[in-house]
């Protein structure tokens, strides 16, 4: 045989041993963050869920979801462990980065758009031109509907 055949054959080999590899690589650094997992520990499991760690087992965990309410989930089922800073920015809405020289923007947009002079109210009203419109469909011929038709 001649290695000019062999080449793609070698090729195709080689890119799946990388991409296994790789695979592999952050397979073993998942496993590694869940095995570190600490009591107290901020966490985010694959489903969006952000909890504490309360327990921690050989295949489960028991995470407080809310104050007062435990649920037991899998190993496998934690996302990524938060760091404690990260975790309270996102659960709590604590921000230690706000200055108090940046301007709160309201919720709604009324605030915005009020002024101190009062509005001169205009009561006339504006002509968008549909009164020309109507004129003009009652020159023209009505149109015809599914059971009128003009042949004989």
């Amino acid at each position: 045989m001649n290695i000019v055949t062999l080449l793609p054959f070698i090729v195709l080999i080689g890119a799946m041993f990388l991409m296994t590899r790789s695979a592999k690589k952050k397979q073993q650094a998942a496993a590694q963050m869940r095995n570190e997992m600490q009591p107290g520990t901020g966490v985010r499991t694959i489903g969006g869920m952000y909890a504490t760690v309360k327990e921690v087992h050989d295949d489960a965990v028991l995470l407080e979801v809310a104050p007062g309410v435990h649920a037991v989930y899998a190993k496998n089922s934690i996302g990524a462990v938060l760091a404690d800073d990260e975790y309270n920015r996102i659960v709590h809405g604590t921000e230690d980065d706000l200055k108090e020289d940046t301007p709160v923007v309201p919720d709604d947009a009324s605030s915005l758009t009020e002024t101190d002079e009062p509005a001169a109210s205009d009561d006339s009203r504006i002509d968008l031109g549909k009164k020309d419109a109507a004129a003009e469909a009652d020159d023209v011929e009505p149109k015809k509907t599914d059971g009128e038709s003009d042949a004989k």
